[in-house]
């Protein structure tokens, strides 16, 4: 009797390995592996916890009792690589050399290409491939502009979830995500807001380094002069100062938590501060929607917002009820990484896209 044929999927993240097993669009498997700060802390590179994490999946694979020879598709999360256009890419020599050398950056998700490609090298059917990684660049020339030289617009977003949420919407009303203007708001850790004209996020906020409405860990735009005086102060390391702008800024700064739930509670509980703050923070979002309908040039057919913040609809209503105006708001709330990753996988298993090379 044949296997079923199984996609794996891999979301390595800063103390978690996440992985799936799907069966066409069924999962079979589904397993959060927690590491430790300790455990974590015992490599110097992130890169080097390679063979940590594989194990630990090959271990739970075992244990679930997956049979590795049913795995025809291995999708890992993407991670930094020099930017590329939207789709699958086969994970080759140039993929793994830029993921493990960290030339782009390092980061978690850099482990998600390189185990999926080192499991599926081990098996005589499988691939490995990458979807949507956050360095998904299709901005337009005229986006990269920021008004020095010296400096330009980079593309860093939720690719991931932003393109599998707006080809899901575009299921759900029977029309061609390709055929659609979409803005795509991803509300997480950070909040990144996309404008997709016919299938090409044509502009979006850099959420890495905070560009754009501040979120729970991130500080958004800041004045440009209070930041430079502030750096050149002498009262602040760099690393300090990237500190406020990614990881201890935004409610982490001003609520010292990074919960949109914990701060919707405090909000609740009648702290006026709490509230004014959440409130400031959809209102940043509301603005960076406006900004996206003029490059859409008015011509939006719907408003998507999704991630974990979307959970809370006293904040969604905030943020629609200043841009119901542009376009129908429809929401999505959480961001269901693993599906996405497991449904690109069956796009290439199906034959309805091809995978891309990574050059």
């Amino acid at each position: 009797m044949d296997t079923i044929p199984r996609i794996l999927a891999i979301n390595p993240g800063s103390t978690s390995t996440k992985i799936a097993v799907y069966e066409g669009e069924m999962p079979v498997f589904l397993k959060n592996i927690k590491h430790s700060q300790e455990q974590i802390a015992a490599f110097d590179k992130i890169t080097d916890q390679f063979s940590f994490r594989k194990n630990l999946i090959l271990q739970q694979l075992k244990e679930a009792e997956i049979d590795l020879d049913s795995l025809r598709i291995i999708v890992g999360r993407g991670g930094l690589m020099k930017p590329i256009e939207s789709g699958i890419f086969l994970v080759n020599a140039k993929m793994i050399k830029d993921l493990r050398s960290c030339i782009y950056g390092s980061h978690a998700s850099n482990l998600g290409g390189l185990i999926a490609g080192d499991i599926a090298k081990s098996l005589a059917s499988a691939k490995a491939y990458i979807a949507n990684p956050v360095v998904v660049d299709e901005m337009e020339d005229i986006a990269r502009f920021t008004g020095h030289p010296k400096f330009k617009r980079k593309s860093i977003f939720h690719a991931l979830n932003q393109k599998a949420v707006a080809r899901q919407h575009a299921k759900s009303i029977m029309r061609v995500y390709e055929d659609l203007n979409l803005i795509v708001v991803h509300l997480g850790g950070g909040i990144t807001i996309g404008a997709h004209h016919k299938g090409r996020v044509i502009d979006v906020n850099q959420g890495l380094d905070g560009e754009g409405p501040f979120s729970p860990e991130r500080s958004g735009t800041l004045p440009v002069g209070d930041l430079v005086r502030l750096c050149f102060s002498g009262k602040y390391t760099e690393k300090e100062v990237m500190n406020m702008i990614v990881g201890k800024g935004g409610l982490v700064a001003y609520l010292n938590t990074n919960s949109a739930y914990d701060a919707e509670a405090l909000a609740f509980e009648g702290n006026e501060t709490a509230s004014l703050v959440l409130q400031a923070m959809a209102y940043q979002v509301a603005k960076e929607i406006g900004a996206m309908s003029t490059v859409l040039c008015g011509e939006v057919d719907g408003i998507l917002i999704t991630g974990g913040v979307a959970n809370s609809k006293w904040f969604v209503n905030l943020i629609a009820e200043r841009v119901h105006k542009i376009a129908p708001t429809h929401i999505y709330p959480g961001e269901d990484e693993m599906r996405a990753l497991a449904f690109n996988g069956l796009r290439i298993l199906k034959g309805e896209t091809e995978a891309k090379e990574y050059r």
